[in-house]
């Protein structure tokens, strides 16, 4: 009788977990079918963009009470062309940020991102936005006791160098292992910026990291402790960001850059944010 009460008892608990995962499952097949994916006529029709960037002193950062930034300011003069509202999200890292743009809760990524077949393989980019490239981030001589910084790329064998998640320096700097023919040992930072990780390498946290030049150029000015003179890659295009499904809106984007381009309004932010950094 008793292992009859509860077999009845066990019979009970099963059914209740699987009306639970059941319920579990339908509710996020309504949430999926809730976010369908967005292009251009979507986005006119809301009268909003979604732009996701990151928080650093290059793109998007607070002054007093104003906001600043190049991509910011650049965000907000296609915004006006477009005759569209902006919203901004902030995330620092990379890859969430591509994550955000996979479950459509922003429409652009608006970061220099280096246009790789890897990624383009995945995402639509817009037309470049600046030409970069990848440098070291370590300490100078000054900072890091009379050692002076690496010159020479064939020094990176056995080093530990730290870049973000996802970024497109991971397969440059796997391409730099067979060709000095040793291993660089790469550390894939899921969190944080890569002003965080400049931060980290000024600290002595770290002492290797690796960044794009225009914004090596930003972080130099806050934190002289650090060296950016060696590179890591040569000049590449970067760019903005799309879903594969949102091909009207990368046209539009590309469209409204070229209006901006046209009429000086790029040359301006440009030459604010990044000429002023040349050495």
């Amino acid at each position: 009788m008793k292992s009859r009460k509860l077999l009845t008892v066990y019979l009970f608990l099963l059914f209740l977990a699987v009306a639970t995962m059941y319920s579990l499952w339908r509710l996020n097949q309504k949430q999926k079918r809730r976010i369908t994916p967005r292009d251009y006529n979507e986005i006119r029709a809301e009268g909003i963009l979604r732009i996701i960037t990151e928080y650093s002193s290059s793109d998007y950062y607070i002054s007093g009470d104003t906001i600043e930034g190049f991509q910011y300011e650049l965000s907000r003069a296609i915004a006006q062309i477009a005759g569209l509202e902006i919203q901004i999200l902030l995330e620092m890292s990379l890859s969430e940020s591509f994550k955000a743009l996979d479950e459509n809760k922003c429409d652009v990524i608006a970061r220099n991102i280096p246009v790789t077949s890897k990624i383009k393989a995945k995402y639509l980019f817009t037309d470049p936005i600046v030409m970069n490239k990848q440098v070291l981030i370590q300490r100078t001589n000054e900072a890091n006791n009379g050692i002076e910084p690496l010159r020479n790329q064939l020094d990176l064998a056995k080093k530990t160098i730290y870049i973000l998640q996802n970024s497109p320096a991971l397969l440059r700097l796997q391409h730099l292992e067979h060709e000095i023919g040793d291993t660089i040992y790469i550390v894939e930072e899921p969190v944080y910026s890569s002003e965080q990780l400049a931060i980290m390498v000024a600290r002595g946290d770290i002492d290797f990291a690796v960044c794009d030049l225009q914004a090596a150029r930003t972080f130099k000015k806050d934190f002289p402790e650090i060296d950016i003179d060696t590179d890591i890659s040569f000049t590449q295009l970067q760019a903005w960001a799309v879903r594969k499904n949102s091909p009207v809106l990368a046209d539009s984007l590309n469209n409204w850059l070229r209006e901006i381009r046209e009429g000086g309004i790029y040359g301006k932010i440009y030459k604010r944010y990044y000429d002023s950094q040349r050495k």
